[in-house]
């Protein structure tokens, strides 16, 4: 278990005093990955940097994206954070229950922008949904602050030597990366068929295929087989024509 597995990742941060004092969190904690996806700040600036204080290394190392999908290549496990419960078929979990988390693996966590948080499209590239127990008639934090109980909790669970369950070392499990590059050759075949109707209704059903397909622990042999699968349809159904 390893700071370096960790990346605390910002989806469309609003503020440049939160993305500072998020990577100044970050280093609190020794962790040393975070990720931007479309900031609404330049990125990085004079704010970030005076908030970020002695963590302008966090800033100056960070990756920066235009879209989720793109920052997930090297992610394993995803855990989206959110103050509401989302009534979808995911895995909601606690602070409690990250000791059951794998920290071997590649983890990411997510966090929503100040004004709105995450949509129910970007939970669907989650393995988990995390709350934070707040007080319930008042469950809104600052951006920093969920970050940083987050950090400071994994952060006591990487000094546990033990490792939470076993599995076998010839299995692998698949990176986002083969999960989603599997999920874009079925979605390439749908299109061809034209599954998806009514034509307003596909977001919501591609967000229901991710939801499926995220939350199943696949190894990486598990996803060839399956990207086998679409891609023999697709010729099959070509060939056929």
């Amino acid at each position: 278990m390893s700071e370096k597995n960790i990346s605390f990742i910002l989806h469309k941060p609003q503020l440049s005093e939160n993305i500072g004092a998020c990577a100044r969190a970050i280093k609190n904690f020794r962790f040393k990955k975070l990720v931007l996806i479309n900031p609404k700040p330049i990125f990085p600036n004079d704010k970030i940097l005076a908030t970020s204080v002695g963590a302008k290394d966090i800033i100056s190392h960070s990756k920066n994206y235009d879209n989720l999908e793109k920052a997930l290549d090297k992610i394993d496990i995803l855990i989206a954070t959110s103050a509401r419960f989302r009534n979808k078929n995911i895995k909601h979990i606690k602070l409690e229950d990250l000791k059951k988390i794998n920290f071997k693996k590649k983890i990411g966590f997510l966090f929503g922008s100040e004004a709105s948080g995450l949509s129910n499209d970007e939970i669907s590239y989650a393995s988990y949904t995390l709350q934070i127990p707040t007080n319930p008639d008042f469950k809104s934090l600052n951006l920093s602050h969920s970050l940083i109980i987050i950090a400071q909790y994994v952060s006591s669970l990487l000094k546990i030597k033990n490792a939470p369950f076993r599995k076998s070392k010839k299995v692998k499990s698949a990176s986002k990366k083969e999960i989603q590059s599997m999920l874009n050759l079925c979605i390439n075949n749908l299109d061809e068929i034209n599954f998806f109707r009514p034509k307003e209704k596909r977001p919501k059903m591609l967000e229901n295929l991710r939801n499926i397909f995220y939350k199943m622990d696949l190894s990486d042999k598990e996803t060839r087989i399956l990207s086998g699968v679409f891609a023999s349809l697709g010729k099959k159904r070509r060939l056929t024509k």
